[in-house]
């Protein structure tokens, strides 16, 4: 533990690396056609950007408790802070752009050892009592990151250039290393621990962990890209990480020193419950943060910025909401009563927010809604952490965090893609539905047609080619008001999965006290 100036720079510190980590998930996102048109690739080769930086964090964040004890926290911590800031001036420096994903992978390596190590060093700085503040303030960068990115990210593109996005971690990521240097510290049971000889490390867990968990990344990034199992690449990737998953559970729990102990699932219930809340958690943050911005810019034709602002001020209700509840739970209010809390929120925010898509909506429209998010994520997060958290101790806290983490991230890829696939797939499918509406035979049809061809003769067109645009402005009509419906369901089943899986809180397990957790155990 440790108090006054010292403690609250170590906080200052790894709240930094959260967010460098989790915004340089969404930040690439905005940049991606610049990318295209600078580096000569096409839409299909410039997602390996994204997909090779998520790929390193799902591998490598469930390795962190693991690396930490091996290396010693703060060796491992202050070399992954280094190797993140070197990597992001890499990616900047590229000038193709396989170079660059190459270096998006090794920024992903860097990354994913920022947010576990970080959690696991909060969980050491407080004293017992203050441990939800500590985890308040991690959360605030967990839910921040993501959704502040596309801010970020649309105001370098609009006004610089695409490697400015790389180059603006490289001030923040010296000053996390030198904070990093300064005055973080090992705790006893690390600064003691003998590291394993290299003949006694799980080298078949690794193996089967980049196998399995790094194929199943694979997966979820490039399905859709691929066209999913019609796709050869996709269907072989499918099958590595079936063996691999299968394998390394197997591995881990039968290997006398594991590289991820998954048998600290079994020590906890509540673990095994927020892990899994940790996977709705990551569903719902990043499918949401990857859906709003596409409807924003394709069907209203908002700018990059504008839905960066747009997004911004939910992210900052997280953030102010963060500490509140962080004394909430101090205070003994129980996880049990604010988690469902938070997930209906969340679903109240869906369905508000599906109501108000329309092909008139601006940003006066979505302001609440978006506030209304972010106060649910916050009243979901910070309570599934320290559930998850309480009663662990040691190396099983640094375990659990890299588990919860890991599970998180594969949460949000999932919901990625499914969201993805069902827009690609429904937009179809809702445009055959609509269609039957639209009939020379309609009387409404006709007169649609009759003005826009009336409008385009006014502007000085052809006869036969006013008639060609005003069925092509028809058409965009249909378009726009498919998108609509078909995001409009995508909210709807966000809000619907997340109220499905508020019956699993009753598998808490309440300690003796009444309370869901003794945070006295923590330690």
């Amino acid at each position: 533990m440790e108090t006054g100036f010292r403690k609250w720079i170590i906080v200052v510190t790894v709240v930094l690396c959260v967010l460098l980590e989790l915004i340089d998930t969404s930040i690439v996102n905005v940049a991606l056609t610049q990318m295209m048109g600078n580096l000569s690739a096409t839409q299909q080769e410039v997602s390996w950007v994204v997909a090779s930086y998520g790929i390193a964090n799902v591998i490598v964040i469930p390795m962190t408790g693991f690396l930490a004890e091996q290396f010693g926290r703060k060796n491992y911590f202050f070399f992954s802070v280094i190797l993140f800031t070197l990597a992001s001036m890499a990616c900047g420096q590229s000038t193709n752009l396989w170079e660059l994903v190459a270096f998006r992978f090794i920024q992903g390596v860097g990354g994913g050892a920022l947010m576990a190590t970080s959690q696991a060093i909060l969980i050491d700085t407080f004293p017992p009592k203050q441990l939800p503040l500590g985890q308040a303030l991690f959360g605030m960068g967990v839910i921040i990151g993501p959704t502040i990115g596309p801010t970020l990210g649309g105001y370098i593109v609009d006004n610089y250039d695409w490697p400015w996005i790389f180059y603006v971690n490289v001030p923040v990521g010296i000053m996390a290393a030198i904070f990093t240097w300064l005055f973080i510290r090992d705790p006893e049971r690390i600064k003691n621990a003998i590291p394993r000889p290299l003949r006694e490390i799980d080298w078949s867990g690794i193996g089967l962990l980049i196998l399995g968990v790094g194929s199943l990344q694979f997966v979820l990034e490039q399905g859709e890209t691929n066209d999913w199992f019609d796709d050869s690449t996709i269907v072989l990737f499918t099958g590595l990480s079936v063996i691999g998953i299968v394998g390394f559970i197997w591995r881990e729990l039968t290997a006398k020193a594991p590289i991820v102990d998954l048998r600290v699932l079994t020590k906890s219930r509540n673990l095994a419950v927020g892990a899994f809340l940790s996977f709705v958690l990551g569903f719902g943050l990043f499918a949401s943060v990857f859906v709003f911005p596409i409807f924003t810019q394709r069907i209203l034709g908002f700018t990059a910025a504008q839905t960066g602002y747009l997004l911004l001020p939910g992210a900052l209700a997280s953030g102010f909401m963060m500490p509140i509840i962080g004394r909430m739970l101090v205070k003994g209010v129980p996880q049990k009563l604010m988690i469902p809390i938070g997930f209906t929120i969340f679903f109240l925010f869906t369905f508000w927010i599906a109501a108000r898509l329309t092909p008139t909506a601006g940003e006066s429209d979505f302001f609440w809604p978006l506030i209304l998010r972010g106060v649910g994520l916050g009243l979901i997060f910070l309570p599934i952490t320290t559930m998850s958290l309480a009663g662990l101790q040691g190396k099983d806290a640094g375990q659990a965090a890299g588990l919860t983490g890991m599970i998180r991230q594969l949460g949000g890829s999932f919901g990625v893609a499914i969201v993805g696939t069902y827009l690609e797939r429904n937009i179809a499918q809702n445009r055959v539905a609509l269609l039957p509406n639209i009939s020379l035979y309609n009387e409404a049809t006709v007169q649609r047609i009759q003005a826009f061809t009336q409008n385009f003769l006014a502007r000085g067109f052809p006869l036969e080619q006013a008639r060609q645009q005003a069925y092509a402005a028809l058409e965009g009509i249909l378009m726009k008001q498919v998108a609509i419906i078909t995001y409009g369901q995508v909210f709807t089943g966000l809000g619907l999965f997340f109220i499905a899986c508020v019956p699993l809180v009753l598998l808490i397990k309440r300690n003796k006290s009444g309370a869901a957790i003794d945070l006295n155990a923590a330690h």
